[in-house]
């Protein structure tokens, strides 16, 4: 086991506006479970890639350890890596499967049994081991791709969207058995996902990327409550933050029609103003607050989300889409008319114009 380092990092593929990586800079710890997320074509799959050897590293280097591969063959690395597509052999057994790479490099007959029995108890695999790929479903395919990369006992383990293939139930399962896996296995490990409930889930720090450059690096709770920009404020949460243009008058968030007294610190002017769902109440009539009409409405059993459009930012200013979340059973119909406020300590305040979180002044 290591740890990983990207310094200064750069991928630019040919006739491309921009670079797909720019001057990654990160440190993944010793036995972490680090997960790069990030909407389609932000790098992290380059990010990967390049980790794995399978593609050039145009500027920068990376560290396996204290080693240096930026130029070593992808076989010489130490690095096991779990595909989307599971890539398995379909003329091969599972048992062939998971033994392939140590057979490549000539581990000796038994103790690639041993190896191959042993993962294969850790993974429920003992009885499908004489079965073609085949005959296996898609959760018990991923299952063995994984098996593959654990029995060759690497450095790093590389997982690139494993269970985008798999249906709901499934991922649910699967995400709870790799997150076990890893924590009693110690390995480093590199996860690209798409899906920020499995990097909200899973990982011990996410690295958000977007435009090839890295917006914020955390634990899961830091980006939530505390997202470095508007960019991560959004893509973090499900369903997403709603964010306006506001006004910060005299250490006070105008909102729509009223005045939201914010922590001391906050400088008067313009902001991008961000509420997460849960952070919105409904008030009564005579509390400072917007009018809301509910037009969608998600009951979800103890939780609801009521979707609608609000004046947030005052008359000057679109309505926003905005999300409120409910717990209980008791919630408005769809159609209904509430009044809505906010809890001023979660307010997330963006500058208007680099979109980088504000902070209180003192």
């Amino acid at each position: 086991m290591a740890a990983v380092t990207f310094k200064g990092v750069t991928r630019r593929f040919p006739g491309a506006s921009k670079n797909a990586v720019d001057a990654l800079d990160l440190k993944i710890a010793d036995g972490e479970f680090l997960v790069l997320v990030g909407p389609s074509g932000c790098g992290k799959s380059t990010t990967l890639r390049m980790l794995a050897g399978l593609d050039p590293v145009d500027e920068g280097e990376i560290f396996v350890g204290d080693q240096n591969v930026t130029d070593t063959a992808p076989e010489n690395r130490d690095i096991a890596m779990v595909f989307q597509n599971y890539a398995l052999y379909p003329h091969m057994t599972v048992a062939n499967n998971m033994g392939f790479g140590l057979r490549t490099r000539k581990t000796p007959k038994a103790e690639i049994e041993a190896r191959v029995r042993e993962v294969a108890k850790m993974l429920d695999l003992e009885d499908l081991l004489d079965r073609q790929p085949s005959d296996l479903s898609g959760g018990q395919r991923q299952r063995v791709a994984m098996g593959r990369a654990i029995v060759r006992r690497p450095q790093v383990f590389l997982m690139d969207e494993p269970l985008s293939n798999l249906d709901a139930k499934l991922r649910v399962q699967t995400r709870a058995q790799i997150t076990s896996l890893q924590r009693e296995l110690g390995t480093t490990t590199v996860y690209v996902t798409h899906d920020q409930t499995e990097a909200m889930t899973m990982g011990h720090r996410i690295a958000v990327l977007n435009d090839g450059q890295l917006q914020q690096l955390g634990t899961p709770r830091e980006l939530y409550d505390h997202p470095a920009n508007e960019f991560v404020g959004r893509f973090i949460g499900s369903p997403a933050m709603s964010v306006w243009t506001a006004e910060v008058r005299n250490g006070a968030l105008q909102f729509g029609d009223a005045s939201v007294p914010l922590p001391a610190g906050h400088a008067d002017g313009p902001v991008r103003a961000g509420v997460r769902p849960e952070d919105f109440r409904i008030v009564a009539a005579d509390e400072p607050g917007i009018d809301f009409t509910v037009e969608i409405l998600e009951e979800l059993g103890s939780v609801a989300y009521l979707y609608g459009k609000a004046q947030l930012g005052g008359s000057g200013e679109a309505p926003t889409e905005v999300v409120v979340r409910r717990t209980g059973r008791d919630h408005p119909e769809r159609g209904a008319s509430v009044r809505i406020g906010v809890d001023p300590e979660r307010v997330h305040l963006f500058d208007t114009e680099t979109g980088n979180r504000v902070s209180p002044a003192v």
